[in-house]
């Protein structure tokens, strides 16, 4: 029988993902006391980090709220999930006292750091428990050589949510039928209301449909949107492959059948929240802006459109902006400009044209750090680069939401740009799980690339 593992914690693995404890399966988990230190120095900051902390330090109170004394505590505590074990055993979670821990031969100098204090719990542990394989996990490559430097035999790296792609982790809001529709319908109630066509067929025909999404098939005829689903039928949305190719949205048309289904939930007044995500390139952003421009001023549906976004640098922070709130945006919101210009670029005053388009449409770029607290009515809001909010910043900003306002989500989960955030913890993710049964909600996952070559290539390749 082999050896039991131990795994030991660092901050950046509970940081990185608050849900980790649960990834473990039956092994044991501890969390030295430096850990718990550095959590509660970070949960009051003013940055996305503290939220994922406090996260962190939820998880660990509501798994060690069982025990009855200290001595339980340092032994270790079964993980539970909601009150219940799972089929496979999860194992138990300790916290070790490392601040009673003594310097002795071998151990790196921890006066003043607390990386080498976390090492030398390992390497105590490793000594103490020589029958079972004691592991620390960290995500800080230079802690990861320090300790192997020190005699700890394994350290490893927290792997548990790399490689997730936007398709891989959600659904994708829309689902292909490998044989036409309507050749396997025996019995169909097909019925009009308010000039909208809908058919109720067997559930088993759509086992596994959820609200508002789309279905279609290989014969360019049939294409429809679930609006009910109830035990024993589904109620379908009849949208027709060619309405929705021939859409056209302040002189724009969709590419493919994905931007057509984004465009339809985005015209759509029964959906009040739609959320698009894609590969850089894929369209996102002009189909909801072009969509955004042609209800504020050509229907008049709404009085403006606010832009808003997480504002993480990729590369190094250029400091202060000078300006007012809306300035100080204005950098941050150059893919508005961008795709702006690219839908008047063959207007005779392209640069007239966008600055008329910014006036008539009121369009307002405005910081999320002002948002709590606002009601916005009769607008329509394009939340960009969703992948860098937390899930307790959407809910913020979609708590805004006022009488006659439609949401827009805007995300691709490969480019997250939080070092706190992962696939698992973004609150696009959040949102798209919690919104899934909502008849007011629709997501979208848009295929293909339609920049240069270039950009397709590095998007498959890098």
């Amino acid at each position: 029988m082999s050896a039991s593992k131990l795994y030991i914690l660092d901050t950046n693995v509970l940081l990185h993902d608050p849900k980790c404890l649960f990834q473990f399966k039956e092994q044991d988990i501890t969390i030295p006391m430096t850990v718990l230190e550095e959590l509660d120095s970070i949960k009051d900051r003013k940055q996305n980090v503290a939220a994922e902390a406090r996260h962190a330090i939820r998880v660990i109170d509501n798994i060690l709220s069982s025990a009855t004394n200290s001595g339980q505590i340092t032994k270790g505590v079964r993980i539970l999930i909601e009150g219940k074990e799972r089929e496979q055993k999860l194992g138990k979670l300790s916290i070790f006292p490392d601040h009673e821990l003594t310097s002795r031969q071998g151990f790196l100098p921890d006066e003043s750091n607390k990386d080498n204090r976390i090492i030398n719990c390992a390497l105590h542990l490793q000594a103490t428990f020589p029958h079972r394989q004691i592991v620390l996990v960290t995500k800080d490559i230079n802690m990861r050589l320090k300790a192997l430097g020190a005699g700890l035999q394994r350290v490893e790296d927290y792997r548990t949510d790399q490689l997730v792609s936007d398709i891989d982790m959600l659904p994708a809001g829309h689902h292909h039928l490998d044989a036409p529709f309507w050749e396997g319908v025996d019995k169909v109630d097909s019925f009009q209301e308010d000039g909208r066509t809908y058919h109720k067929v067997d559930r088993s025909l759509l086992p596994d449909t959820y609200m508002n999404e789309y279905i279609y098939d290989d014969s360019k005829d049939f294409a429809a949107r679930t609006v009910k689903v109830d035990e024993t039928t589904v109620t379908l949305l009849d949208l027709g492959y060619e309405r929705l190719m021939q859409q056209s949205c302040w002189g724009i048309q969709p590419i493919n059948l994905q931007q057509a289904f984004a465009m339809q939930s985005l015209m759509d007044p029964e959906v009040d929240l739609s959320i698009l995500l894609g590969a850089a390139g894929s369209g996102k952003t002009l189909i909801a802006l072009a969509c955004a421009l042609e209800m504020v001023i050509e229907e008049q549906r709404f009085n403006k459109i606010i832009v808003t976004r997480s504002t993480p640098p990729v590369a190094e922070d250029i400091g202060f902006l000078p300006g007012t709130e809306e300035e100080k945006m204005t950098p941050w919101m150059s893919s508005i400009n961008d795709n702006l210009e690219a839908m008047h670029e063959q207007d005779e005053r392209p640069q007239s044209s966008v600055k008329y388009a910014i006036e008539k449409a009121n369009i307002q770029f405005k910081s999320l750090n002002f948002i709590r607290g606002r009601s916005i009515q009769n607008a329509i809001v394009l939340i960009d680069e969703a992948q860098n909010l937390t899930p307790q910043q959407l809910k913020t900003i979609l708590t805004r939401c006022g009488k006659g306002t439609k949401m827009v989500c805007l995300g691709n989960l490969a480019q997250i740009d939080s070092n706190y955030l992962t696939a698992l913890t973004s609150g696009l993710t959040y949102i798209v799980e919690r919104f899934r049964d909502f008849e007011g909600s629709a997501s979208v996952h848009f295929e293909g690339i339609f920049r240069s070559r270039l950009a397709e290539y590095a998007e498959e390749h890098l």
